[in-house]
């Protein structure tokens, strides 16, 4: 990437900070090492180093939006701030070229007691515009805030959803040369993260450049060309949205081995990457102990319970032919293997699936007994060991999903549970751009002219 096209050039960046285990500590740190250089003897530290970033470089260009990821802790508000000049590296240096608006926190920058009115007007100064620039651009900002008669309230009396709209309504009105997004349009409905986007799609083809920190796979594939991936404060990938993000799933739920990603950037098509990458040797389901938790995929925040009747030992999903995919594609088909241990005799066994979004709302459930599986009738004696089959063809829209899975039994009226494993799956399915909402019900449309009468 040219230097000359730059508009945000980060060098060899590194930030320490200190951690003290008493109070007084901190106050001999800030003394006694000057008078200790000033007479020449060795310097003491009182604090512990804690390096949030390590050698951190990269570039963005004029008009470019990039996905910043990473697990929490990883680095990426710290590296947004020093961007902003909130913070100074230790090491390195950051060079940037025109204006930046940035939403970092809820509300930062807003004065709590004042009305939101005074606020626009104070954040927007800060931002470099004058009074009549504001007072041009007022309707505008207002109108993308929608929060109606709240505008002339004490910013002390909004909601989060209420802060972050008019905070993010400012920064966009300004036309920013460079804008940066801290997680804060997670906390609007989707009808205001929408209109952002759509907002974001503006100011990105007027030649603003926009830095995107978020935890939303799907945001980062569908709005950003390049991401940057953080793992333990240093880079971990550049490249293209869709590899980066593999990678990072890869890193969440299982392989944390890099393939090489270092921190060169990696301008290459995503499916040259996926296409490089070394085959998966077949998963052989465990018929002897439990393996659940060590499969690419596994949820370690699962809720599990039961009575122990019953084990789920071992899980192997594969989609289109792929052993553990980072991302499937809409209509693929996707097979989940299981394996399951009867520890005590469990009459008429109940195999349950259930798949639910990332905010927990079930999109499919079924069961072995629903199914009419006839072939659980001749198991559950203690001591045997089965194996079983789900499949199903993805018609899910975009997004981060997790599946349960339950073996349980019916006495009478009640259920016993025996090992249930909720949320202890995840899977993501790759942007789905002709479909809203869930599911895709395979719909289709005719439409046919009628002729008037003459």
């Amino acid at each position: 990437m040219s230097s000359d096209q730059a508009v945000i050039s980060v060098r060899n960046v590194s930030k320490c900070f200190y951690t003290y285990d008493k109070p007084r500590d901190r106050l001999k740190q800030a003394i006694v090492p000057r008078f200790q250089r000033w007479a020449g003897d060795k310097v003491t530290s009182y604090g512990k180093e804690f390096w949030a970033l390590r050698d951190i470089s990269f570039e963005v260009e004029k008009g470019e939006t990039v996905g910043i990821v990473g697990r929490n802790g990883s680095g990426k508000s710290t590296l947004l701030q020093i961007i902003c000049g909130t913070l100074t590296p230790t090491i390195g240096a950051i060079e940037t070229r025109g204006r930046i608006a940035a939403l970092l926190e809820l509300g930062s920058g807003f004065n709590p007691e004042f009305t939101g009115r005074e606020n626009v007007y104070l954040n927007a100064a800060v931002l470099g515009l004058t009074h009549e620039e504001v007072n041009d651009r007022f309707d505008a900002i207002a109108g993308f805030a929608d929060i109606g008669e709240f505008l002339d309230h004490p910013v002390k009396t909004y909601s989060s959803g209420m802060a972050v709209r008019l905070a993010f309504a400012v920064q966009a009105q300004v036309d920013p040369e460079i804008l940066v997004v801290d997680e804060a349009l997670s906390v609007g409905d989707a009808r205001f993260q929408a209109k952002c986007f759509e907002r974001l799609r503006q100011l990105k083809e007027n030649g603003t450049s926009i830095l995107l920190v978020t935890h939303s796979s799907e945001q980062v594939v569908t709005h950003c060309s390049r991401a940057i991936l953080l793992e333990q404060s240093r880079v971990e990938m550049i490249g293209a949205s869709r590899p980066v993000i593999n990678r990072y799933t890869d890193i969440l739920f299982g392989r944390t081995a890099s393939p090489d990603a270092g921190s060169a950037e990696q301008d290459i098509p995503a499916g040259v990457v996926e296409a490089a990458a070394p085959a998966v040797q077949t998963v052989q389901l465990s018929l002897e102990s439990d393996r659940y938790a060590s499969r690419v995929g596994y949820n370690a925040h699962e809720y599990r319970w039961g009575d122990g009747a019953a084990t789920l030992m071992d899980f192997h999903l594969s989609a289109g032919g792929r052993e553990f995919p980072a991302s499937v594609t809409s209509c693929e088909e996707i097979v989940l293997g299981l394996s399951l241990k009867f520890n005590r005799p469990v009459i008429n066994p109940i195999l349950g699936f259930t798949i639910k979004t990332k905010e927990g709302v079930t999109v499919y459930g079924t069961n072995s007994y629903l199914l009419a599986c006839v072939e659980t009738r001749a198991m559950g004696e203690p001591g045997t060991v089965a194996t079983a089959s789900v499949k199903f063809t993805n018609r899910l829209a975009t997004g981060d999903y997790f599946i349960s899975i339950g073996i349980a039994s019916r006495e009478g009226e009640h259920i016993v549970p025996h090992d249930r494993r909720y949320d202890s799956i995840h899977f993501v399915v790759e942007p789905t751009p002709t479909l809203l909402g869930l599911i895709d019900l395979a719909a289709t449309m005719s439409i046919d002219p009628v002729s008037p009468n003459v």
